[in-house]
């Protein structure tokens, strides 16, 4: 399934294997299991697995620290709104409430301000490259 389709980029959620296959929670969870071992897939908080390619980079870093870098890649200054979490969720591939721990985590180390309920989150600080790395 993942060597035959070059585009699949995350497996099938859990209860799909389990109607697809007719297996039980058990068994899907030991096949992730294995595609984890061989290195064929892993886990991402908040989303479904993702497939591992060889030769393909993954980044590692907290989430927190690749939204934090959205600033610079988007070329933001302070003062200019930030995307919404349920843009950040789609680009970054995870759950929305992921991508709102990371921007607490942000608001918190003062990068970023206002976030809330309706309201537009706001760069406060353009992190320098230290503070990105």
């Amino acid at each position: 399934m993942i060597e035959g389709n070059p585009r699949m980029t995350e497996l099938p959620s859990l209860p799909e294997i389990m109607r697809e296959h007719g297996v039980s929670r058990g068994v899907a969870i030991r096949a992730y299991d294995v595609l984890r071992q061989e290195g064929l897939a892993q886990p991402t908080p908040g989303a479904r697995w993702r497939i591992l390619r060889a030769g393909a980079q993954v980044d590692r870093r907290p989430l927190h620290e690749r939204i934090a870098e959205v600033i610079a890649t988007d070329g933001l200054q302070a003062g200019e709104a930030f995307p919404s979490a349920s843009s950040l969720a789609e680009r970054f591939g995870v759950s929305r409430p992921t991508v709102t721990k990371a921007l607490e985590k942000l608001e918190a180390a003062g990068v970023l301000a206002g976030g809330g309920q309706g309201r537009v989150r706001t760069v406060r600080a353009v992190p320098t490259r230290e503070e990105r790395s």
